[in-house]
């Protein structure tokens, strides 16, 4: 059984969390992971400006980070989890992305929950060109679990 978390800073606690839960589960079961914990935050940009300047050096606001924990813990009744990682989800930025790239809010938010689930599952890409495997596979994915929503809206909104 895979175990996720989501904490909120700098925004109002949305009222979707439980489908973006049950939709970041679905994205790890379908890389046939098992026993995995892993946790997300979504915040505005000036929280996650923060971590990408402590980070990564980069003094601005940016979509979606992972930050790769990946080792064993025991849970409380002695059994083996995977400690996947952490990650952090601009919902600001995430606005601005989905209209700079003509998509629905939650096509984009599911995008980048699936984006950080496959960095914590050790895939990386050069760039964003969509033809790295990466993206190919993030793409395949979305597909795959395109009769989900996180957000209540029309595809096309």
């Amino acid at each position: 059984m895979n175990r996720v978390e989501v904490a909120v800073e700098g925004i109002e606690e949305p009222q979707w969390l439980d489908r973006f839960v049950d939709f970041a589960l679905k994205v790890v079961k379908h890389q046939e992971k098992d026993g995995w914990d892993l946790s997300f935050l979504l915040c505005d940009d000036e929280t996650i400006r923060g971590l990408n300047a402590k980070y990564r050096h980069k003094d601005e606001p940016t979509d979606v980070l992972s930050f790769e924990l990946g080792e064993f813990v025991r849970d409380e009744d002695g059994s083996e989890r995977w400690a996947a990682g952490d990650i952090a989800i601009s919902l600001e930025t995430l606005e601005k992305n989905a209209e700079y790239f003509s998509v629905s809010r939650d096509e984009e938010l599911r995008r980048l929950v699936t984006h950080g689930i496959l960095h914590l599952s050790g895939f990386d890409h050069e760039d964003n060109k969509a033809d790295r495997p990466m993206l190919v596979l993030q793409e395949k994915i979305l597909a795959d679990l395109s009769d989900r929503r996180i957000l209540e809206e029309s595809p096309n909104t």
